[in-house]
């Protein structure tokens, strides 16, 4: 298992949207992020730059590489384009952030 953590960008004014919309995920999302080795998925808020903090475990031998092809990841992806800066594709503008300590 390792944990992989990232940045992406909210546009103002739509936290409240952007928190009941994850507050509503489609089980189906849900189901696919979990199938794919995604576990223990948190996102944090930076209010003050809309900055959106997001951490993950992946599973040893996950699939994360294949959700951009996956007709449910795409639909979510349009579903919340209208929220965030995103690439051509809808996909989120996701920053690597390295891990810099870690404390068990």
């Amino acid at each position: 298992m390792s944990i992989h953590a990232f940045k992406m960008q909210l546009k103002p004014g739509v936290i409240d949207e952007y928190r009941r919309r994850h507050d509503e995920i489609w089980p189906e999302l849900s189901s696919l992020l979990t199938d794919s080795g995604i576990h223990d998925y948190s996102i944090f808020l930076d209010e003050q730059t809309l900055s959106l903090f997001a951490v993950l475990r992946l599973a040893d031998h996950n699939r994360r590489d294949a959700l951009p092809d996956h007709p449910v990841m795409r639909r979510w992806w349009d579903y919340m384009a209208p929220l965030m800066e995103v690439e051509a594709d809808n996909r989120p503008v996701e920053t690597a952030l390295p891990m810099i300590f870690h404390h068990d």
